[in-house]
């Protein structure tokens, strides 16, 4: 990772961000990149299961799989596992960091206190900006309204369309300025951010992988590491949405196309995205991107739309290769986590809401007294 030109009388500036990165998307990893982007070096510190139960609720992910999840994120030089909830001044010195970053919204203790209080009181805090429509809060959201446990019968049937927005904050109904989710934009200018800007150089090795990568993963991280070993430069084809949904069904993808190019590009793995690849490689393909060898992983193949193997023409030139990543961790597994404890996480979105919507008003209201430099924000 290239450093930044953000020295300060020769001395490297080490920034430091902390959180639970559950489900990490790319919302978590473009917070990542704009708190690179203010030093030279960035340590982040990953809450532990237990921490984030007590806080927030159970996490998806295990605090195994979501150190490594962030380790693999192309703008972390360092993961700290097990750090505090709350920042302190003695966390960020014991690391050498000069500040901590965080996003432009409220993060709360259990208790509604500030998690980030007492570097804002230091003056040791910065804030970059949030990546508007995602949140981990929507994609289980979008996961649970996929099961048929959500329909209404009897004489609630026609309730529908107004079921489950305060909870799940999927539709326009569900919107709050605190918890609530617009649709996410895409912009050149956004996935240019988000692209090493590399180009392969002459006698690379270059590897295809091809695929839907939908709630990027543990599963899909160690595959891509594996490919990555193949060769010198890893190109990753992301399929359509249509195309996603035609070999997996329900309402798969869970997350877009643009959502999942930047959640691929985010992956230190990776040197390049074909956005909308063809299901099939094609010879044209292999040729344009002078392909050296295509991979998959141990799921099933799925045949193109004709009936056809989407991997013949690299089996016909013996560039074709099955790699075995070592882990099982599917999209359709952590969905049936979600399922699993739906419940759960119902509670917890609605707790989260309540919190940060309490938090905002007492914000609103020292901000009106011009007390805004006071130690904490506690909320009953």
């Amino acid at each position: 990772m290239g450093s930044q030109t953000n020295q300060h009388d020769g001395e490297q500036v080490r920034v430091w961000c902390d959180g639970c990165y559950d489900m990490v998307h790319f919302g978590h990893a473009n917070s990542l990149r704009q708190a690179k982007a203010m030093g030279d070096y960035l340590i982040v510190g990953v809450h532990t299961d237990e921490e984030i139960t007590k806080h927030k609720g159970p996490p998806v992910f295990t605090q195994e799989e979501r150190y490594k999840m962030v380790r693999a994120i192309k703008w972390v030089d360092e993961v700290i596992e097990g750090a505090p909830y709350v920042t302190t001044i003695e966390t960020l010195d014991q690391y050498n960091c000069n500040f901590c970053v965080h996003g432009d919204d409220i993060t709360m203790t259990a208790d509604g206190v500030d998690t980030y209080h007492i570097v804002k009181a230091a003056k040791r805090y910065k804030e970059c900006k949030r990546t508007e429509g995602v949140s981990t809060t929507d994609l289980v959201g979008r996961m649970l309204l996929m099961t048929r446990q959500h329909q209404q019968v009897g004489e609630a049937e026609y309730l529908v369309e107004r079921g489950h927005s305060d909870s799940l904050g999927t539709d326009a109904s569900a919107r709050s300025p605190w918890t609530g989710v617009t649709q996410f934009l895409p912009t050149t200018q956004k996935i240019i951010q988000f692209s090493s800007g590399l180009t392969p150089k002459p006698g690379d090795k270059i590897v295809y992988v091809a695929g839907a990568f939908d709630l990027f993963h543990v599963g899909h991280l160690d595959f891509l590491e594996k490919a990555r070993q193949e060769g010198d430069f890893l190109v990753v084809g992301l399929h359509t949405d249509p195309v996603v949904n035609r070999y997996k069904g329900a309402n798969y993808p869970i997350m877009n196309l643009h959502e999942r190019v930047l959640s691929v590009l985010a992956c230190k793995y990776v040197s390049e995205v074909v956005i909308g690849a063809p299901y099939s490689v094609t010879s044209d393909l292999m040729d344009q991107l002078k392909v050296d060898l295509v991979c998959h992983g141990m799921s099933e193949i799925m045949p193109d739309a004709d009936g056809s193997d989407p991997y013949l023409e690299a089996k016909k030139r013996d560039k074709f290769k099955l790699l075995d990543s070592g882990n099982d961790m599917t999209t359709q597994r952590i969905v049936e986590r979600i399922i699993e404890h739906r419940l759960d996480y119902e509670v917890r979105n609605k707790k989260k809401e309540k919190k940060e919507k309490a938090a905002f008003a007492a914000y609103m209201k020292a901000k009106a007294e011009g007390r805004l430099n006071i130690d904490q924000i506690c909320v009953e």
